[in-house]
């Protein structure tokens, strides 16, 4: 069974947004709300506004990360990060079936962030001035972001916004110039957060090729275990780090469940997870949740937990 203790899902007392980010290695990030909840699920104390606070003062940021998605990264972290994830041959095919082109793309993205603070995709496609609309814009700033140019900044009315990195940062990001040094970072920080684990979940997590996966966990060493704690019930929100973080989600999910948790079209929905297991799923409106159980759970565990998504979805608003 996975270890949820590595995952921090036993709940640490007083770790801040940033401590808990930068155990993780990075926290998966494209829907905010969920990601939000990822940090409720690790923290009895943390409050939505703690999270904002940490973006705010940079000390956590959003960009594309491990697969090229978008991830929480401690501020720390970004260069070791940046030197393993700046590929950019993916956003470049992207942009080209979006119909950007042209020589100048990289200059022309960051001469439209630069000086501007945060902008939302429709600010930026009035300062592009017809050179990229909708998705194309979204990969226009990909391509900054992985020349170490660009960031997310903070939602603007539950929108996305885009920021040049000197600006946000003060600098933009540079790489990490020893490569080994990075993937040795890489190993040490995933499999402290992931246990257990084998070169192919490393690999399927980082989107490093499995070959330079199997160098970074040589380099790393072994990693200790975690005491055991239990019985533990979480929520779970989409795209969690214990959902994401391994190649194969079978240990914790039963295979005639498996439907209910992925039903399609790129959908995951959150999980009720017991003691290392997914043993349901559930849903929320507004701060109202509701759980779909596979089978009968401790039911004080799960009331208790109930109350806490409730409460910190309260906070939110």
């Amino acid at each position: 069974m996975r270890s949820i203790e590595a995952q921090l899902l036993h709940r640490p007392p007083d770790l801040t947004a940033g401590e808990i980010v930068r155990r993780l290695g990075a926290m998966q990030a494209q829907d905010v709300p969920a990601a939000l909840l990822a940090f409720r699920a690790r923290s009895a104390t943390l409050t939505p506004g703690d999270v904002d606070a940490a973006c705010n003062a940079r000390e956590v940021v959003r960009t594309w990360g491990p697969r090229g998605t978008l991830h929480f990264v401690h501020v720390d972290d970004l260069p070791w990060i940046h030197a393993l994830t700046r590929r950019d041959t993916n956003t470049l095919r992207r942009l080209a079936e979006e119909g950007v082109t042209g020589e100048d793309l990289l200059s022309l993205i960051a001469g439209a962030l630069e000086g501007q603070g945060p902008l939302t995709k429709a600010d930026l496609e009035d300062r592009l001035a017809g050179r990229a609309r909708r998705q194309g814009v979204v990969h226009l700033v990909a391509l900054a972001a992985y020349h170490g140019l660009a960031v997310l900044g903070p939602l603007r009315a539950g929108k996305p916004t885009y920021v040049h990195a000197a600006d946000w940062l003060g600098a933009p990001i540079v790489p990490e110039p020893d490569r080994e040094r990075a993937l040795k970072e890489l190993a040490l920080r995933y499999r402290r957060a992931h246990q257990p684990a084998e070169p192919e979940d490393l690999a399927a997590w980082s989107g490093l090729p499995l070959g330079k996966a199997r160098v970074a966990w040589g380099l790393s060493g072994d990693e200790a275990p975690p005491a055991r704690v239990g019985p533990v019930l979480r929520l779970l929100p989409a795209f969690d780090e214990y959902m994401m973080g391994w190649r194969s989600r079978d240990p914790i999910l039963a295979a005639e469940h498996a439907k209910q948790v992925f039903p399609g079209g790129g959908v995951l929905r959150p999980v009720v997870l017991v003691d290392g297991a997914i043993r349901g799923v559930w849903g929320r409106k507004g701060a109202q949740v509701s759980v779909r159980p596979f089978e009968k759970l401790p039911e004080d565990l799960l009331d208790d937990e109930i109350a806490d998504v409730g409460r910190f979805l309260r906070g939110r608003s």
